[in-house]
């Protein structure tokens, strides 16, 4: 399994962060340290708080774990590994030497945890950084050098499994080939040379100073889930921080300004304001501008330049009714612009972008219109804590999807999509009631615990909230409580499972709150998400290893020997247990037949369909080749082929329509919304770009784009023809057809629905 590298996700990945939240329980002092401190090149080490919340994570985790596993060498030696994997997946900064030189510590992990000393992952982590500072200074001085681009060499892309360097002088080889690499990708974008050894050079120390803002709650966490993790994929150690944005992530209602913050260089920048929220209402603040310092009413300002994000961030957030004043530059003027005080009152505010959204696809054939609802559903998300108050209003996905279905009825509607693409699950209670509002009663889902009681929960409020024909879209990001879903659909026949082979995460997690175990209020321990329980379909099978497979098959984008349940070492296995007692909605089955072939028909037909799989077959071609040339010759022929063929598309498309639209028809934040959008090839004519096109390479990072700019093509990728999803929505338009001209059909395969929507 290509594992979620923690430290880059730290380092590197948090490009932007929502400033609307609660604010933060009291830390302990000196976990998170200031961001001079945590800036600084000083020696790592681990705090009382972190011995003592590793100490009770694994009491908790030997006792309570699904796959309860003792905490001895056996593990120790797992974690050993996991740790230097999490540390340096991609075997680029350690060498063998290295390995070697902390080889007798393999055994002893699970000694430093129980002992309540962790010096040994810290000195571990300490050697990483010095590390990684040589290898980015190393890459700095050959940016000083002229590269051979006439060479016949190549660059591995997939380094996972390599094995470890064997000395300085491999690693260092290595290096030349990746900063050989990252100069030939700008030269081939047209930069010249100076532009580019700055560009580089700047990327370079970047690298190194987001490194060094790392904390040692990082430290801690990346050391905690390495032993989280050996145990089972799912099982997590969350630090304090981390625990209250996984609580706002499931809330999507926050208490703040509502701001889209981002890093870029030293700088915390303003990328996204939330429509209506107090900095959009102050009229002082705009995309672009740059916070140097925070206050909080009228207290002094704290100078935050050179801070990490999320240090900004807890500065930023507050209670609603509370006053945040921002010391800004505006993003148009110079660093010697005029500053900008900016005072704003913090207010409750919704995350909208990871809500129910919905849109209509309109499908024409043989002059009959079918409008096909889409609900798109990126998490099963609800207000836990304020649904436990008896808070009448607390936000839910069911609750939002019921409201969106209400909207289609009376849009008239003949058959309703949901688009869980990319779903990587929530809550597990949504995607019961979720269910509910497809089937009148019965069982969802049955869980097993670790002593073997199978519990089935049921949707028990009678009645459904759309009682026509439906469909749900999945994919390999579908996992969790998106295949609790789209399996009772399809096990109780009442929908048609389109896509592809879905994750196959058929594990149930619980939050364990380690501050219970902490003496202190001001000192926290932070969270374990605990796998506690394996579900089960209503017809026996789990989810897990296999994941749900589709009704209607659609090509499969994923890499699915790195991505998926089965990619992992430690997985469950696939099991199954006695079937619920339920009675199916209907049966579909006759439909399927019909369906795939009327779909293979128009595919085959399809130039956008062709130009997907296309750019599908060429991807798979590069994963297996796992190797790209260092010879400019050999580069410029392979993007001037890539560009002819975007050419060729442009005009083969110039003349094609699209399907109508409502609303862009797209789910937010899909992995799938990448492309561009060409420019017309006629006169008057507009081209739709196609949602996975490849973007053409410019050879930067986004953080080293133009912020305009690369909103805007963020903005372009959304907006593409989703061709997949347009795909799904034709099935279902094809589904309405034959229920529609085949009533006896209809009654064996929905004998709950009187009579078929449409035309």
């Amino acid at each position: 399994m290509k594992k979620h590298v923690f430290i880059a996700a730290l380092a590197f990945a948090m490009s932007a962060h929502v400033v609307t939240a609660q604010p933060e329980k009291a830390a302990a002092a000196a976990s998170v340290p200031s961001a001079s401190a945590s800036a600084s090149s000083l020696q790592m080490k681990p705090i009382a708080a972190q011995t003592q919340a590793a100490l009770w994570a694994s009491r908790v985790l030997g006792r309570y774990h699904y796959k309860a596993v003792p905490l001895d060498d056996a593990m120790s030696a797992k974690i050993f590994d996991n740790y230097f994997e999490t540390l340096d997946s991609e075997k680029l900064y350690f060498v063998q030497a290295d390995i070697d030189r902390f080889a007798p510590l393999r055994t002893k992990f699970d000694d430093a945890i129980n002992n309540e000393d962790l010096t040994s992952p810290f000195q571990i982590y300490n050697l990483y950084q010095q590390r990684f500072a040589d290898r980015m200074t190393y890459a700095r001085e050959l940016l000083k050098t002229k590269f051979d681009f006439s060479a016949d060499e190549t660059l591995q892309l997939d380094r996972e499994k390599s094995p470890w360097a064997k000395s300085e002088d491999e690693i260092r080889d290595l290096w030349r080939k990746r900063v050989k690499n990252d100069w030939l990708r700008l030269k081939l974008a047209g930069k010249e040379d100076k532009a580019i050894r700055e560009t580089l050079d700047k990327r370079y120390e970047n690298y190194i100073s987001r490194v060094k803002k790392l904390n040692n709650e990082d430290v801690f966490q990346m050391f905690m889930n390495s032993y989280a993790t050996a145990i089972e994929p799912h099982t997590n150690y969350l630090g304090p921080r981390s625990a209250d944005n996984f609580d706002i992530a499931m809330r999507l209602s926050l208490e703040g300004i509502g701001a889209v913050l981002q890093s870029r260089e030293d700088y915390t920048i303003i990328r996204e304001i939330v429509p209506g929220s107090p900095a959009d209402k102050s009229g002082k603040l705009k995309v672009g501008d740059r916070i140097v310092g925070v206050a909080q009413g009228n207290a002094p300002f704290t100078d935050v330049l050179g801070w990490r994000l999320d240090d900004v961030v807890a500065l930023v957030r507050g209670e609603k009714g509370s006053t945040v004043r921002l010391d800004v530059i505006p993003g148009d003027g110079g660093q010697d612009a005029k500053h900008v005080t900016v005072s704003m009152v913090r207010k409750k505010i919704s995350m909208e972008e990871q809500a129910a959204k919905k849109s209509i696809i309109k499908v024409k054939e043989g002059g009959v219109e079918r409008r096909i609802g889409v609900i798109s559903l990126p998490t099963f998300y609800q207000d836990f804590e304020a649904r436990r108050k008896g808070d009448k209003d607390f936000r839910s996905a069911t609750r939002d999807v019921a409201r969106i279905l209400g909207e289609l009825k009376k849009e008239k509607v003949d058959n309703v999509l949901i688009d869980l693409r990319n779903n990587g699950g929530g809550s597990l209670i949504e995607a019961i009631e979720l269910t509910g509002l497809f089937i009148d009663k019965g069982p969802v889902v049955m869980q097993r615990t670790a002593e073997g009681r199978v519990e089935v929960e049921s949707d028990t409020t009678p009645g459904l909230a759309w009682d026509g024909p439906m469909g749900v879209l999945i994919n390999r990001g579908s996992a969790s409580a998106s295949e609790i879903f789209a399996a009772a659909i399809q096990d109780y026949g009442r929908g048609l499972v389109i896509g592809e082979p879905s994750f196959g995460k058929g594990t149930v997690q619980t939050l364990i709150d380690l501050d219970r175990f902490s003496q202190s209020d001001k000192v926290r321990y932070g969270e374990l998400k605990m796998t506690i329980a394996q579900f089960f379909r209503i017809n026996g099978g789990t989810t897990q290893l296999r994941g749900v497979s589709p009704d209607i098959k659609l090509p499969v984008l994923s890499d699915v020997e790195n991505f998926g349940e089965s990619s992992y070492d430690n997985a469950l296995p696939w099991v199954a247990i006695k079937p619920a007692t339920y009675l199916p909605a209907g049966d579909l089955k006759e439909l399927v037949g019909p369906l795939q072939k009327r779909h293979d028909a128009r595919i085959a037909k399809d130039k956008e369909f062709q130009f997907l799989q296309e750019d599908i077959a060429e991807v798979m071609r590069l994963r297996k080749e796992n190797a790209i040339s260092l010879n400019e010759t050999v580069r410029r022929k392979e993007r001037d082929a890539q560009d002819a063929r975007a050419k060729l598309r442009e005009a083969r498309l110039a003349g094609g329509s699209g399907a109508e639209t409502d609303e862009p028809a797209r789910a937010p934040g899909s992995k799938e919304a990448r492309g561009k959008v060409p420019e017309a090839t006629k006169p008057g004519k507009s081209v739709v770009a196609l949602r996975g096109s490849p973007r053409q390479d410019d050879g930067l990072q986004a953080d080293e784009r133009n912020l305009q700019a690369e909103l805007a093509a963020e903005k372009a990728a959304k907006d593409a023809k989703d061709v997949l999803l347009q795909e799904a929505a034709n099935i279902l338009a094809d589904e309405v057809g034959m229920l529609k001209t085949d009533t006896r059909m209809a009654s064996r395969a929905m004998p709950y629905m009187a009579s078929p929507r449409g035309n």
